[in-house]
């Protein structure tokens, strides 16, 4: 069993074929990754891999830190980005199940700046140029639905789109986590021309960031104390959140130097103080043994060990594609998801075939931005995070090489 000793493995372990996986096909990981390192695509990776709620898998490759060549470690703490994203769904999903929150409702009643928007004109969504946005009432409120699967209509700024619209949206989630309290941002968001009119278009965007904000007006508490009261703490993730532990930044995995496609600077800054506002669409560190423990709770049916986060409907609901009669799908932000649809802050998987990823009709996951990876396959009983480190665009490529490893080394 290819599993890196460790004081606190995130699931009980198990001879890969106890259940029904392949010790010498899982030892497969380690040179494909070695591989990688060792062309220049990626400074190093940790993978984990759960079957059955057993763990099989559990291995650093490469290098933490690729200047100082310090060797990558399991216990690694990583930069999740987007992995934030179903981490605040669950947490909306809790008050849910509480009746505080219903889907069908809109985001205004909990933040009213986002009660009456506009939206770009179909003119205004192709002007490049600089000057107003023309804009036009919204067809309907956006709802806590559109907040969890990106049909809000909000877009992400910067070098996300080049058109006026997306300009006038401010940066990315990192941006206003930054630079905003929750009541700046709910202002600056409600000033802002949505792209799409509400639940029309899969925009990727701020959509998960609104759904921070319902969070805390429904609360009265920061985001990340919701996240640590009803996941953290119940699945036992000691180290994620959005400050590094005490001791972290010593652990903290960085990039290469360069991106290898661009030769272009790049850094992940380490988050050594905690944000101006915790928000929903990234911000979180965690290492893979934790994010594990998150993502076999999904694959559980909303269980892990004693706790209870979700009821096993509440986690179907979420891995249900909720994208019927809505244009685009996640494949816009990552081809890969060809055949994919979208659910509450994961993607799903519609078929067996028509995607670059392996996989059985309901498998779902998501992805961050600096190189973290996960999914879960309820049908194949599977788990599986991918850790690196890797900002620039060929991070897209690990994402399909673990999920092929994972599925290959599956027997029965």
């Amino acid at each position: 069993m290819s599993v890196i000793q460790t004081d606190r493995p995130p699931l009980p372990p198990a001879r890969p074929e106890a259940v029904g996986m392949s010790s010498a096909r899982l030892a497969r990981i380690r040179p494909a990754f070695e591989r990688e390192i060792e062309a220049g695509r990626m400074p190093g990776a940790v993978v984990a891999i759960a079957r059955d709620g057993r763990l099989v898998h559990l291995e650093a490759m490469g290098f933490q830190d690729p200047v100082a060549r310090i060797p990558m470690q399991a216990d690694a703490l990583f930069a999740i980005a987007s992995m934030t994203k179903p981490a605040c769904g669950v947490a909306a999903l809790s008050l849910v199940e509480d009746g505080r929150i219903l889907l069908n409702e809109p985001v205004g009643a909990h933040v009213a700046p986002l009660m009456e928007m506009r939206v770009a004109t179909q003119a205004a969504r192709a002007m490049t140029g600089d000057g107003p946005v023309e804009t036009e009432p919204q067809r309907r409120p956006m709802t806590v639905q559109d907040a969890m699967r990106h049909t809000t209509g909000f877009a992400y700024g910067g070098a996300f789109g080049a058109t006026a619209v997306h300009r006038a949206h401010p940066g990315s989630s990192l941006n206003v986590a930054r630079d905003h309290d929750a009541g700046s941002l709910a202002a600056a968001l409600g000033a802002t021309p949505l792209l799409h009119h509400p639940g029309e278009v899969w925009e990727y965007g701020f959509s998960t960031d609104v759904l921070g904000l319902v969070v805390q007006a429904t609360t009265g508490q920061s985001l990340g104390t919701v996240m640590r009261e009803r996941i953290f703490a119940p699945l036992g993730m000691e180290e994620t959140g959005y400050v590094l532990p005490a001791g972290g930044e010593a652990r903290f995995a960085r990039p290469l130097p360069a991106c290898p496609l661009t030769g272009a600077p790049q850094a992940i800054a380490a988050p050594v103080a905690p944000p101006r506002l915790e928000v929903g669409g990234a911000g979180l560190v965690s290492t893979a043994s934790d994010y594990l423990r998150f993502a076999e709770m999904l694959r559980a049916g909303g269980i892990f060990g004693a706790a209870r986060v979700l009821s096993p409907a509440t986690i179907r609901w979420m891995a249900s594609d909720h994208l019927q009669g809505i244009a685009e799908g996640p494949d816009k932000v990552d081809p890969s998801l060809g055949g994919y649809g979208f659910g509450l802050t994961v993607a799903v998987r519609r078929a067996a075939g028509g995607s670059a990823f392996m996989g059985a009709p309901g498998a779902f996951g998501w992805s961050g931005v600096f190189g973290t990876f996960f999914f879960v396959d309820p049908v194949e009983r599977l788990a599986v995070v991918l850790m690196s480190a890797v900002p620039g665009d060929i991070r897209r490529r690990f994402r399909v090489i673990v999920n092929m490893l994972a599925y290959q080394a599956i027997e029965r």
